[in-house]
């Protein structure tokens, strides 16, 4: 997972935790994919939010893909859906799920993103 602000990335980790998922987390894109090189074991999972200081979360998102090929993607934002279509940020048919998101919306995102053949599509949360 990776979220620049601390008090929600304690958060996130936190109630995935809650929930058997295993996290590692970072505070920014250069981290992440530090920490993903030197993860011995699977990610299946980039939780990442779209807008971050240096490296936008689809950056990261291309060259973690180019890294681990198997590992899904799922994008959180405090950004608007018009406003992420607008800006050309993410492809029309990727699922946004906007900030401030409930628990049952994280868990939802996350599972389906794990569990459902999306089709060239990229759920987002």
């Amino acid at each position: 997972m990776v979220e620049d602000e601390e008090a929600l990335r304690i958060l996130t980790r936190t109630c995935l935790e809650s929930n058997q998922y295993r996290v590692l987390e970072a505070p920014d894109a250069a981290a992440a994919l530090d920490l993903a090189r030197k993860h011995e074991g699977h990610i299946h999972l980039l939780l990442t939010d779209l807008i971050m200081p240096g490296m936008s979360g689809r950056e990261l998102a291309d060259k973690l893909v180019g890294l681990r090929p198997e590992i899904k993607v799922l994008y959180m934002s405090g950004y608007t859906n018009d406003l992420i279509d607008q800006q050309g940020l993410l492809d029309r048919d990727t699922i946004l799920l906007e900030k401030p998101f409930t628990l049952q919306s994280l868990l939802t995102k996350v599972y389906h993103a794990l569990h459902t053949a999306l089709e060239g599509k990229t759920a987002t949360v």
